[in-house]
C-alpha cells in the first residue's frame, strides 16, 4: 500500500486507551506506529512527547475515550486532547482523531434542569485544539456529529463485521429475528437484519424510571420458536439486556444472542451476563479493550474492527469517499502484515509512564 501520497506520510499515533487496536490497524496499513511517550507525571498530569518528526504528514490518533482497567474515561479524553495539541504544534499537515468509542455520548441533551450536555462539551475540547477531522463508530445518537462545529465527522458502522461473524453461526434465516431493544435502535436493527437475511425485525418497548433501571418491557412482534439477536450500540451494566433476553424467552424464543458495537461492561455486568440463563452469547467489537471482560464472562466473544478502521483511515488519507467503507472490499490493499509490531511488549514500550 502506498502511504506517501501528496498529503505527506500516513502516520498513526495512539494513547493508552486501546494500544492493541492501534497495533492491529497498523498491521493492515503496513506501517509502524509512530513512536511516542504518553504518560503521566508523579502528580497525575498527562505528559505527551512525539518521538518522530510529523511535519507535513497526515496523523491519525487512535484513542477511544474509554476506561480499560488501567486508566479511566477522563484520562483517555485528556490524552486525546493533548496528543492532538502536540501534533498540531509539531506542524502535522492534518490531525484526525480516530475515536472508535466516544465516551460521554449518552449525555447528549439536557434531560433535567442544571445538568451538562457532556457530549457537546467533550466535542468542543477536541475541536478547540485544532483537530482536522473525527472518525468514530456507531455513535449513541447521530446528532452528536453536529457538536464538532466546523469539523467533519465520519461515523462508521460495523454491520459488515457482524455480518461476517453471522456466517460462522449457520443461522437459519427463515427462523432468525433481529430485536431492537428500544424504538431508537430500529434503524440499526433493520440494517443488520438486511445484511444477515433475518426474517423480520421486532421491537421491545421499555419504560425507564432512573438511569440503568427499567420498570417494564413489552414486546412488539412474534418470536416464538425463533433465534433472536438483540442488536444495540453498547452494553454497560447489562441490566436492560438481561431483562430483554428474559422477556424474549418468556415469549417463546428458542435462543437469544446479543450483539453490540461497544462493550463497556461496568460492574456488575459480567456477573449478570454469566448468571443470565436466557442469554446464549454476547458479541462485541474491540472498540474497547475486552481483556478483563472475556476472562470474567465466558459468554463474551470479540470481533475486530481493525480492518474497517484501517480502510477508513486509508481512504481519508487518500481523499477518497467513505461511503462504501465495509461494503467494497479492498483485499489487495488491506492485508495484515505479521510481526510489524512483534508482540504486546512492543506496544507497551510505545506508551511509557513518565515518572
Amino acid at each position: 500500500m502506498d502511504n506517501t501520497r501528496r498529503n505527506g506520510a500516513l502516520r498513526v499515533v495512539n494513547g493508552n486507551a486501546n494500544p492493541k487496536l492501534a497495533a492491529d490497524v497498523c498491521r493492515y496499513l503496513n506501517i509502524p506506529i509512530t513512536a511516542s511517550n504518553v504518560g503521566s507525571f508523579a502528580n497525575g498530569e498527562i505528559n505527551v512527547k512525539i518521538l518522530e518528526s510529523v511535519r507535513g504528514d497526515d496523523v491519525f490518533v487512535i484513542q477511544p475515550t474509554c476506561g480499560n482497567g488501567k486508566s479511566n474515561v477522563n484520562q483517555a479524553v485528556m490524552e486525546l486532547v493533548l496528543i492532538i495539541h502536540t501534533l498540531k504544534l509539531s506542524s502535522a499537515r492534518r490531525v484526525i482523531a480516530v475515536v472508535p468509542h466516544y465516551g460521554y455520548a449518552r449525555q447528549d441533551r439536557k434531560h433535567a434542569g442544571r445538568v451538562p450536555i457532556s457530549a457537546s462539551a467533550v466535542a468542543r475540547m477536541i475541536t478547540e485544539v485544532g483537530v482536522n477531522g473525527v472518525l468514530t463508530m456507531d455513535l449513541h445518537c447521530g446528532q452528536i456529529q453536529g457538536f464538532f462545529h466546523g469539523c467533519p465527522v465520519s461515523d462508521l458502522n460495523p454491520t459488515s463485521e457482524f455480518a461476517e461473524f453471522a456466517k460462522t453461526k449457520n443461522f437459519d434465516p427463515s427462523n432468525l429475528v433481529v430485536v431492537a431493544p428500544d424504538a431508537g435502535a430500529v434503524t440499526r436493527a433493520r440494517r443488520v437484519g438486511d445484511r444477515i437475511g433475518a426474517s423480520r425485525i421486532v421491537t421491545i418497548l421499555k419504560r425507564r424510571v432512573v438511569a440503568n433501571q427499567i420498570e417494564s418491557m413489552q414486546l412488539v412482534g412474534e418470536v416464538e420458536g425463533c433465534t433472536c439477536v438483540i442488536v444495540d450500540d453498547m452494553i454497560d451494566t447489562a441490566g436492560t439486556l438481561c431483562k430483554a433476553a428474559e422477556v424474549l424467552k418468556d415469549y417463546g424464543a428458542k435462543e437469544v444472542h446479543a450483539w453490540a458495537t461497544h462493550g463497556i461492561f461496568t460492574d456488575p455486568a459480567c456477573d449478570r451476563l454469566t448468571k443470565c440463563a436466557a442469554l446464549e452469547e454476547i458479541v462485541v467489537t474491540d472498540s474497547i479493550p475486552q481483556d478483563i471482560s472475556t476472562k470474567q464472562c465466558a459468554k463474551i466473544k470479540v470481533i475486530s474492527v481493525a480492518k474497517l478502521l484501517a480502510e477508513a483511515i486509508y481512504r481519508l488519507h487518500s481523499e477518497e469517499s467513505l461511503e462504501r467503507v465495509g461494503v467494497e472490499k479492498r483485499e489487495e490493499d488491506l492485508q495484515p502484515v505479521e510481526n510489524l509490531v512483534e508482540d504486546d511488549e512492543d506496544v507497551e514500550d510505545n506508551i511509557n509512564q513518565i515518572e
